[in-house]
């Protein structure tokens, strides 16, 4: 069994900022040459986070706003007064949705269904630079 590793940098707007990352992703896999396996992408930081959905224009507002309901912007957080930062709600998002997302491969494809793609979702609250670890592991 191999275990590869790769990057996929993305520039962000920071702001709940959704980016599609499955072509990358499935650029990383065929140049790899895995059969089958696993695959993990992990987005570094701890102001976004990584998931699956269908990335159309509704969800793209549907999302954001989710997220503004369960860790709206504008209030106190205790984590601005340690910082000072204001991005206390950038962190309780991310901490919600969660950092990293694994996908089975099947003869070197990537098993999401048809309307699914792998995202980023930046929560910070200024535009930044992620490094996205993908992990495959498998022969």
């Amino acid at each position: 069994m191999k275990v590869l590793t790769d990057y996929v940098e993305i520039s962000t707007r920071g702001h709940t900022d959704i980016i599609d990352i499955t072509q990358q992703v499935e650029q990383v896999l065929s140049e790899a040459k895995l059969k089958n396996g696993n695959l993990t992408v992990f987005v570094s930081g701890s102001t976004a986070g990584i998931t699956s959905i269908e990335y159309e224009p509704g969800l793209l507002k549907d999302l954001p706003e989710a997220f503004e309901k369960l860790a709206p912007t504008g209030v106190t957080y205790h984590h601005d007064a340690a910082w000072g930062d204001g991005n206390g709600y950038a962190h309780v998002r991310a901490a919600m949705l969660g950092s990293s997302f694994t996908v089975p491969i099947d003869n070197g494809k990537l098993l999401l269904g048809t309307w699914q793609q792998i995202v980023v979702i930046d929560f910070d609250n200024r535009p930044r630079k992620r490094n996205v670890v993908v992990q495959m592991m498998g022969e």
